[in-house]
């Protein structure tokens, strides 16, 4: 199988690590230079090209499969437009009008369209309630992935990522400092939010559909921080409950649509789907940072 990662980041070099040693080809593309050389020593082809450019897309060569992990680097939803709908749209046109166009297109989106469900379940039947302007452009091109024109001849699939974490982004000192908010976080590790992708696409599973990505087990933020605490040897960390964060002058008003939002992402398609996740909860996935902090604190 040919696939192109087109956002070649976090994710994606991961994602692109994994579908290399299984034998694909992988080309993984960035809209500037910087990073390329990340996609090489990951072990595959690396293409400059930017997804709101079509001109640009043509150095990528045809394949069977993209991936669609493009990022708008935090910025606002004007920013998150222009990268996740237009660049979306003009990646579909691009590669749909080809004469080898792909067969599959899978876009990588947020648990975050689910809104608020007052730390209820959610699954991937449950309706989509975006409460930012950013999460409504999530939600916007996960529609437009999932219809794309039959004339293109691939199908889409929206792999809807809940909070991720990994090598680089374990964010320990958040919680082990606090003060913690109360409510759920739903977490996936970096190598399974690749893991799953590349499952998916290897299996020819989940063609016009969604699956939530997240592993086996929401947290309630209080519950993990105190578990990191224990497990890192220092005392639990201040805790706040929703009200006495609201009441802080310093919360936006997009900071506290955040923090009023609570649910519990289900993966039970994904698990009936047969994916093996090689880090089932937070647990396993933080031992090597908890290790690491363990073994820097020992050393000072």
């Amino acid at each position: 199988m040919n696939v192109a990662i087109l956002g070649c980041g976090h994710v994606g070099l991961e994602l692109g690590r994994q579908l290399t040693e299984r034998g694909h080809d992988v080309v993984g593309v960035r809209r500037s230079d910087d990073g390329l050389g990340q996609i090489e020593d990951a072990g595959f082809e690396a293409v400059r090209a930017d997804v709101t450019d079509r001109e640009s897309l043509e150095a990528v060569p045809d394949v069977d499969a993209i991936v669609f992990a493009a990022s708008s680097g935090g910025r606002g939803a004007e920013a998150a437009r222009e990268v996740y709908v237009d660049g979306l749209r003009t990646a579909i046109e691009a590669f749909g009008e080809r004469e080898g166009a792909p067969e599959r297109l899978v876009y990588t989106s947020s648990t975050g369209v689910h809104g608020d469900h007052d730390g209820d379940w959610v699954d991937e039947e449950t309706p989509i309630e975006p409460t930012t302007a950013k999460t409504e452009v999530l939600a916007e091109a996960e529609r437009i992935a999932l219809e794309s024109p039959p004339e293109y001849g691939f199908e889409g699939t929206v792999a809807r990522y809940a909070g991720l974490y990994g090598p680089g982004r374990f964010r320990l000192e958040r919680y082990l400092e606090g003060p913690v908010t109360e409510g759920f976080l739903n977490m996936v590790h970096r190598d399974d939010a690749a893991g799953a992708v590349r499952y998916l696409l290897e299996e020819d599973l989940a063609r016009d559909e969604v699956v939530l990505v997240a592993d086996d087990e929401p947290a309630h933020k209080w519950e993990f921080a105190d578990w990191l605490a224990d497990q890192c040897g220092v005392e639990h960390p201040p805790k706040q409950t929703k009200a006495d964060r609201l009441a802080d002058d310093d919360v936006s008003g997009a900071g506290k649509r955040r923090i009023l939002t609570s649910k519990r992402c289900s993966n039970e398609k994904l698990r009936e789907l047969g994916y093996e996740f090689a880090f089932p909860t937070y647990r396993e996935g933080y031992r090597a940072a908890i290790e690491a902090y363990r073994d820097d604190s020992s050393g000072r």
